[in-house]
């Protein structure tokens, strides 16, 4: 079975990190929809466009989900990511060093501010509207496991309030579609050891180690000097007085998180199309060192999620008969859905080696050519295993279907249709990719 250290080129050019063939560049794809820079900020509802669903082979029917799913949008977690540049802003307002065009943009900054009092990082009306949709198309797409009658659907969240909002509000739009579907809700401490797994020492090393290629990079790509002249009018007060990297990064922040917010209020015009692609591929770069599978980490990153993996496996165990044989079509339908963070689903997608979500990348400077983070984990993003049984009075093995963001990905391994995959290869595989990890810890 391949394993994502082996897959061609040709397939990593192809499927573009996460599945879906695109002729455009990064640089392109940005150009034409800004709010994909936006990153981890992205609006769920403003990806690039979807594909339709493949058809189950012939004689197949869904019988189960195991999902797990990211908040939806929301107000930015630090006090700072608001204050910092107002505070700079004002600061050199009171000296009379704003241009008109940094007058208008400290009023656009003190306009919003008040609305962020006591919000910080909670769910927006934006991201709760994005979850009603996920749940909607759930129901919609997969009608044999969640308008099945009865049928028991365990959701589970972390603790943080915008995790539990999206938990319910996807979980409100099931029962609408099935009245009858019997669904528990549960948010503990107790779950945070696989839902919000913290970090070993071993991968908390890593991490420093990427953090010096980030920074390397960012000071390779930020260039703050146009911007600066746009927003002060003293270029010598600029250099005594702002950070001038710090505070374009900052801007750009908040400009890429307006999309979580229903308000006429913009920043991204401050930026060129060149600082736009130049602030995504910073990021581009950051979030692959810290949760890929980048080489310059030892591709270990994606295993800070070994304990969602495994209760995944876990989970479906108690559904699917171990060893792997057709489920009988008696069976319960049912569903597993996990709410947390995008910090859980992009090492997630990586583990599990989604589409080329597991690529490896030696040079930064061409990684957005194949892993693009904006299609693994915008507000909202999910992982979907379908998994499929023959239907009465058939035989086969049970199939299982990935979907991130709702979008077919390909899996380790070879199909048994299109994205259809044999569970037992799979389960098989992972637990070896498991156990390999954890022997190589011991050495």
């Amino acid at each position: 079975m391949i394993t994502y250290r082996h897959k061609s080129i040709l397939l990593a050019l192809c499927l573009l990190c996460c599945g879906g063939a695109a002729a455009q560049t990064a640089q392109e794809e940005l150009k034409a929809n800004r709010y994909l820079s936006g990153s981890n900020y992205l609006d769920y509802d403003r990806q690039l466009a979807t594909e339709p669903l493949t058809p189950a082979p012939k004689g197949y029917e869904p019988f189960y989900m195991s999902h797990y799913g990211r908040h939806g949008s929301r107000w930015l977690i630090g006090e700072g990511d608001y204050t910092s540049p107002l505070n700079t802003m004002r600061e050199a307002d009171s000296e009379g060093k704003l241009t008109a065009e940094g007058k208008a943009v400290l009023k656009k900054l003190e306009t919003f501010y008040p609305t962020t009092v006591k919000r910080l990082g909670e769910l927006t009306t934006v991201g709760e509207r994005q979850h009603h949709g996920i749940g909607s198309r759930l129901a919609k797409n997969f009608p044999e496991i969640f308008k099945a009658k009865n049928v028991p659907i365990d959701a589970r969240s972390t603790v943080v309030i915008r995790c539990i909002l999206s938990m319910e509000a996807e979980c409100e739009e099931l029962a609408a579609a099935n009245p009858t579907a019997r669904i528990h809700n549960d948010v503990s401490e107790s779950f945070q050891y696989y839902l919000n797994q913290d970090r070993s020492d071993r991968l908390r090393q890593a991490s420093r180690e990427g953090r010096k290629a980030r920074n390397l990079y960012e000071r390779k790509y930020n260039h703050p000097e146009r911007l600066m002249k746009v927003l002060f009018n003293d270029q010598s007060y600029v250099y005594d007085n702002v950070r001038a990297s710090s505070l374009m990064r900052q801007l750009f922040e908040v400009a890429a998180n307006m999309q979580s917010h229903d308000t006429d209020i913009e920043l991204y015009s401050l930026f060129t199309d060149e600082e736009v692609y130049d602030q995504w591929r910073i990021r581009n770069v950051g979030w692959y060192l810290d949760y890929g599978a980048a080489p310059q980490t030892g591709g270990i990153m994606p295993f800070s999620q070994l304990n969602l993996l495994r209760n995944i496996i876990e989970t479906a165990d108690t559904i699917v008969p171990v060893p792997v044989v057709a489920a009988s079509p008696a069976t319960t339908p049912q569903a597993t859905l996990r709410f947390g963070h995008e910090v859980c689903v992009m090492p997630l997608a990586c583990l599990l080696e989604l589409g080329q979500c597991g690529a490896q990348v030696e040079n930064l400077d061409t990684l957005d050519n194949v892993w693009r983070n904006y299609r693994i984990f915008p507000m909202a993003c999910n992982i979907q295993l379908v998994f499929y049984r023959p239907t009465k009075g058939k035989e086969g093995d049970i199939l299982v279907k990935a979907m991130l963001n709702e979008r077919e990905m390909t899996l380790p391994g070879t199909p048994v249709s299109g994205p259809y995959y044999r569970w037992a290869d799979l389960r098989r595989y992972y637990l070896d990719k498991i156990q390999k990890f954890e022997s190589s810890g011991r050495r």
